[in-house]
């Protein structure tokens, strides 16, 4: 059984702020973010963006790219519980010519 990514919030509050003895504003100046775009985010009511990826390299470690990757892995576990109400055709169904299937 696979077990859905919890939000990056939440390690961000587990994983940084305790062990420094963190509060959230004190954490914030650090970052140079404001107080309530902390909160949001360790609330699980905001994202990481790519800028508080760096951010978050910088003040706490990692990369960017694996602050993000939990960003990623959350919101496709988010999106894939809900797959089946996404309606779409499939390309071959609607293309001029199908034989030629034209890639991104």
């Amino acid at each position: 059984m696979k077990v859905d990514p919890i939000h990056p919030g939440y390690l961000i509050r587990r994983k940084c702020l305790e062990p420094y003895g963190l509060a959230v504003a004190e954490a914030a100046r650090i970052l140079g973010v404001s107080r309530q775009a902390l909160n949001n985010l360790v609330n699980g009511h905001a994202a990481i963006s790519p800028e508080m990826a760096v951010r978050l390299a910088k003040a706490f470690g990692g990369s960017d790219e694996d602050w993000l990757q939990l960003q990623l892995a959350y919101d496709l576990a988010q999106v894939r519980k809900r797959a089946h109400t996404i309606a779409v055709k499939p390309a071959a169904l609607v293309a001029r010519n199908p034989a030629q299937p034209r890639l991104i």
